[in-house]
């Protein structure tokens, strides 16, 4: 079920995977609507970057209206849907918008999907569900673990796409994505933290706790990722980790960025940046083995290739300025 030719949508595209997930199906022969969230600015987010933008129809809206997700999913054979809230610390302040845009956005687009009679919908989940790692590696029966109210949210959303397929016949794969990394990465993270705030001119790097551990993974091999699982004919109703089947803590990741970028910097631990104590999720650690035997997916970026890619970019001006380095992005 190649997506060449295919009329596919992506929810979320305007974001940092949702981009980059876009191009990758352009340059496999994908037709491509995009739905960016809507703004009186009618700003289309990093979609606005992009050189092939003028092969994607962009379509404006909201996945919390379910008039909206009908009329998006229209004429779709195969919906990526990647549109949510992630930010781990903002999940503390915002609950409820967590729940309804992840939870009821995801019942909106399945069941749009469902009437539209897609023949495919790849719901977007995140490692952050398994909370910390009870045992390694972490294979999809991993216990799901709600250690924050935005992996509460992923979970709720995972339950409600799976009924679905259970309900309706909906033709669901749930992509379990471990750490994401790459251009156009949200400063929240950790990765683009450490870099623009180096790239910045700073001496101390302020960070929260650094002895957690991730599977982090290039934004370009997870999104090969999504669109092998698209083309697989195996894992309807199947839950797949995209994992890099490795782990690194934090702290090694701040010493491969400086080496990477030439930089002796100190490190200075920021209060405002420590999770709570029984959310933080202190180690993950991905089983890739269902995607790896289940598809024809490989990984084509090491962690070192990966990082010296971002780095390039955000040492281009125009990118970087983008970015404000003096403050806590949450």
């Amino acid at each position: 079920m190649a997506v060449q030719g295919k009329k596919v949508l992506v929810t979320g595209a305007e974001g940092f995977i949702g981009s980059h997930l876009v191009e990758e199906l352009i340059l496999a022969g994908a037709s491509v609507r995009a739905v960016v969230q809507y703004n009186s600015l009618n700003n289309w987010g990093w979609l606005e970057n992009l050189s092939c933008l003028s092969e994607v129809e962009v379509i404006s809206g909201d996945v919390r209206d379910f008039h909206f997700c009908k009329l998006a999913t229209n004429g779709i054979e195969q919906v990526f849907h990647l549109a949510a809230l992630i930010a781990i610390p903002f999940s503390y302040t915002a609950p409820n918008m967590y729940i309804d845009t992840n939870v009821n956005g995801t019942l909106n687009m399945c069941l749009a999907a469902s009437e539209q009679s897609c023949e495919r919908f790849i719901q977007t989940s995140t490692s952050e569900v398994y909370g910390s790692a009870i045992y390694v590696p972490i294979d999809e029966k991993h216990p799901l673990q709600a250690q924050s109210p935005y992996s509460a949210s992923k979970i709720g959303a995972d339950a409600i796409a799976m009924s679905c397929h259970k309900s309706y016949n909906l033709p669901i794969t749930i992509a379990r994505p471990f750490n994401a990394y790459g251009p156009r990465q949200s400063a929240r993270a950790i990765i683009p933290t450490i870099i623009t705030q180096i790239l910045s001119g700073k001496k101390e790097i302020l960070l929260g706790d650094l002895t957690p551990t991730r599977d982090f993974n290039y934004v370009k091999d997870t999104c090969q990722g999504f669109i092998k699982l698209a083309e697989s004919t195996e894992l309807n109703g199947e839950v797949v980790n995209i994992a890099s089947n490795s782990e690194i803590s934090m702290g090694a990741v701040l010493d491969l960025i400086k080496e990477l970028i030439g930089n002796e910097v100190e490190f200075k631990l920021d209060p405002k940046r420590i999770r709570p104590e029984k959310s933080e999720v202190n180690r993950l650690f991905g089983d890739n083995t269902k995607l790896i035997s289940k598809t024809t997916f490989q990984s084509n970026f090491t962690l070192r290739q990966g990082l010296s890619e971002t780095i390039k970019w955000f040492k281009i001006q125009e990118n970087l300025s983008k970015y404000k380095a003096d403050i806590y992005n949450v």
